[in-house]
């Protein structure tokens, strides 16, 4: 997946036929590095997203838009002075790189018609807003670059790119690539794609601007050619397939003939384009609805990161620690392991001191323990008496020490499994409720400090278990964090639901809802326990792994010890599966 140059000109081809020479109605800021317009035109009122974000730039048609702050920023209302009821004469994209191009007509102050551009930059952590006026003179951006703060390309004679108001608009450096869409034929193809070494795909992405690695790949796929083979290991018939298969995606970019395909694995969406790659996958009508659908949680997911950070800081250190005290504490524990050798060499002292005549560095005696003969290293400054005593006393050191560092490693063992439990809960957050819940259960725990009230902080609603509906028709629970958990086995399952987790390492509990019918276990079709064994694989820490063993049995067996943490349950009945995580087959419920 890639929002490169060719799904950038595909949606600028849905813009320009959505508001091509409509005006603009509204500008608004809703974050940092988030323009919104919305343009009306002959169809209507179209919502653009506009987002310079590091983690997610990107443009596209929104059915609808964040909500913006009750006061604008300053960038936000040059463009609305620049910019509002201005008409859209035209959109480009120079030179087919990840430029957009956005060109008003405005009425300035004096009444006068002027030209603005809004040149929207997809570069990753160097992408911008930036308004230029007419003469290629930068108005402001939304990111300010200073000339001591400018990275200099050493392949560019351009020098360092300042992005200021006052300076001079320059677009970015094309790095020496071509723009195929201008001219493309077999002897630009050959001296500029084919002569390179390497693999085949990078030759293209590296060789021509709008090309992305993704798309760079399938191209290669479909005619048939190994991506780890460069063009001095193809046929003449392979590289004819390819250069083929090229020219025809750049004939249908220069018409416009896009086919915007979005491309689903187990239900969820995991690459799109605007044509059909590897021939397969969903066609839809709208780049921008494919946009929207596929990024929207993974925008949510960033901002959700973002709002949890301080707790992961927090998180992430309370395990490091706990880890360096928990090792500390077992290598204690491990240096006891010894103690009863020093009981032995006591009483056997006891036992045959008699023997001894004094001097000795060691006594050599029956261990009536075993029946073998034993070498008790001595002391010879001290008496039999006193080597024993001494003996004894680290005996007993030792098995003080044993009986609280035992106790010691039990607490800080479960103290860690807790933390990393919560961490698990932490990769599940979806909304700030979720946040919310966690950081309540982290403050009942005293891994958080409690907050008074904060000024202007929104009260939420409670987090939810997520629900999924099997291929059967069963109902199946699985709680995000582990206030969820505790609620979902002992509030909300009965006596002879089904609980699932994964063992031995952190996960959510997975209920399985029995039907009236099911009068036991035995009953539930199989698939109902792959699917929900799959499912707690799929929520635990080892979601990574091929296969995963869950345990599961009914709900009455199992218990909370006294005082233990949210979630925490023992259980000495239960079966096991191995699972394949995943998700597939299941319908999500949105509660």
């Amino acid at each position: 997946m890639a929002y490169d140059g060719i799904v950038i000109s595909s949606v600028i081809n849905e813009i320009e036929q959505a508001c091509l020479g409509g005006r603009v109605l509204k500008v608004q800021q809703p974050s940092q590095e988030i323009i919104t317009l919305t343009v009306k035109g002959f169809k209507g009122q179209t919502k653009l997203y506009i987002s310079a974000s590091a983690g997610l730039p990107i443009v596209y048609i929104a059915d609808s838009l964040p909500q913006a702050p009750m006061q604008a920023p300053a960038f936000c209302m040059l463009l609305r002075k620049h910019l509002g009821n201005g008409r859209l004469t035209g959109i480009k994209q120079p030179g087919f790189d990840r430029v957009f191009d956005f060109i008003f007509e405005h009425m300035n102050e004096m009444g006068d018609l002027c030209e603005r551009h809004l040149y929207v930059e997809i570069m990753g952590r160097q992408s911008n807003i930036i308004l230029v006026d007419e003469n290629g003179i930068i108005l402001d951006s939304i990111k300010r670059i200073m000339p001591d703060l400018s990275s200099l390309d050493e392949d560019s004679d351009k020098g360092v790119r300042i992005i200021y108001p006052g300076s001079k608009y320059e677009p970015p450096y094309a790095q020496g690539k071509i723009n195929p869409i201008e001219k493309f034929d077999r002897d630009i193809f050959e001296s500029y794609v084919a002569s390179k070494e390497g693999p085949i795909p990078k030759a293209l992405y590296t060789s021509l601007t709008g090309f992305s690695k993704s798309i760079s790949q399938d191209l290669v796929y479909r005619a048939g050619i190994d991506g780890r083979q460069g063009f001095d290991d193809i046929s003449v018939d392979e590289k004819d397939s390819l250069y083929n298969l090229l020219n025809s995606l750049v004939e249908d970019v220069r018409e416009k003939k896009y086919s915007p395909c979005i491309v689903y694995e187990g239900g969820i969406p995991k690459d799109y384009h605007a044509f059909k790659m590897n021939n397969a996958g969903t066609e839809s009508e709208s780049m921008s609805e494919i946009l929207e659908s596929f990024y929207s949680k993974k925008e949510k997911a960033i901002d959700i990161k973002a709002k949890s950070q301080d707790i992961r800081k927090i998180l992430n250190l309370a395990i490091e620690r706990t880890t360096k005290k928990y090792d500390i504490q077992r290598n204690q524990l491990a240096d006891t392991e010894d103690r009863e050798i020093y009981r032995i060499y006591g009483e056997l002292l006891n036992a045959y001191g008699y023997e001894l005549k004094g001097g000795e560095d060691s006594l050599t005696c029956l261990n009536y323990y075993d029946g073998k003969e034993i070498t008790i290293p001595l002391d010879p400054d001290l008496t039999s008496q006193q080597n024993s005593q001494k003996y004894f006393a680290k005996y007993n050191k030792k098995k003080r020490t044993f009986a609280a560092m035992t106790e010691f490693v039990q607490k800080t063992g479960e103290e860690l499994e807790y933390l990393l439990s919560a961490k698990h809960s932490l990769e599940m957050v979806e909304s700030e409720a979720d946040i919310s819940q966690l950081r309540r259960e982290l403050e009942m725990a005293e891994v958080l400090k409690k907050r008074g009230n904060v000024k202007g902080e929104r009260k939420t609603a409670a987090g939810r278990p997520l629900h999924f509906i099997s291929t059967d028709g069963y109902d199946i629970y699985v709680g995000k964090n582990n206030i969820q958990n505790e609620e979902l086995t002992f509030e909300i399952a009965t006596g002879k639901d089904i609980w699932f987790h994964a063992k031995q390492v952190p996960g959510s509990h997975v209920i399985v809802k029995l039907k009236k019918d099911d009068k036991k276990l035995e009953s539930l079709p199989d698939r109902v326990f792959e699917e929900a064994a799959s499912l707690a694989a799929y929520y635990s820490s080892a979601a990574d792994a091929d296969k995963v063993e869950v345990d599961y049995t009914e709900r009455r067996n199992l218990k909370k010890p006294p005082k233990a943490r949210p979630g925490y349950v023992i259980y000495h009945t239960n079966y096991s599966i191995m699972a394949r995580p995943g998700r597939d087959g299941l319908k999500e419920v949105e509660d």
